[in-house]
């Protein structure tokens, strides 16, 4: 094989990237990067990335970082059906218009609200404060009505009718506070149609990828893990 992956599946892109390089069928090396081991951290993997972050691909001697830039590579240089992301100009920079959204967007609200609500907590082994989590709660709210009211308003999927790649980069990121014990798709109908379309395109691997995070979201309140931070 001349990719690998570099890759842990508590990471909301390396979850997406992990899916669609199985969906494509692109042979890859699985090279997991233990987060909860703080592995990311080691002198070894700062060789591969020196942001000391997941995903990471190397093909070819080649790596890149950034798991948009990656997606985007990855679209260019293997053969992958063109609804993923389309070769026609302002397909693709529709698609594109959704990915840049998201950095400020769904990956900003839903990942702090997780980290605020559950990761930090567990980390520090001390609880959040209350008045915090309902701030970024509500970021993360108003965030979601969006995806509900304006992307999802005419559409089967983010970007018309045809599943992308920009619905597995936003289904990752809606799924990480589910650990948290939020439901997204609670009051918001379309989101939820959208989320079910996404995951029957992407089956099995769909669920592969979210069976660690499922675990977490559905155990009890005072069920522990084995995180090691």
């Amino acid at each position: 094989m001349t990719l690998k992956l570099y890759y842990d599946l508590l990471s909301q892109p390396s979850r997406a990237l992990y899916m669609f390089l199985k969906i494509c069928d692109i042979p890859f090396e699985q090279k997991i990067v233990n987060l909860k081991n703080l592995e990311q951290y080691t002198p070894e993997f700062e060789q591969i990335n020196p942001f000391k972050k997941v995903p990471v691909i190397e093909h070819n001697g080649f790596k890149l970082t950034e798991s948009v830039g990656i997606i985007r590579y990855i679209c260019r240089e293997f053969e992958v059906d063109d609804h993923w992301y389309p070769s026609d100009s302002k397909h693709q920079a529709k698609v594109d218009e959704y990915l840049e959204w998201q950095h400020l967007n769904t990956r900003l609200h839903c990942a702090s609200y997780f980290l605020m609500k559950f990761l930090n907590p567990l980390m520090r082994n001390k609880p959040a404060n209350p008045e915090k989590i309902a701030e970024f709660e509500n970021r993360m709210s108003n965030c979601l009505d969006i995806i509900e009211n304006v992307w999802l308003k005419d559409t089967q999927f983010l970007i018309g009718n045809t599943i992308s790649v920009a619905d597995i980069f936003c289904a990752c990121e809606l799924e990480q506070p589910r650990m948290a014990g939020y439901n997204p798709k609670k009051g918001r109908p379309h989101l939820t149609a959208w989320m079910e379309k996404v995951v029957e395109a992407t089956s099995p691997y769909y669920q592969e990828a979210h069976k660690f995070l499922n675990t977490i979201a559905e155990a009890k309140p005072n069920q522990s893990f084995n995180f090691k931070f």
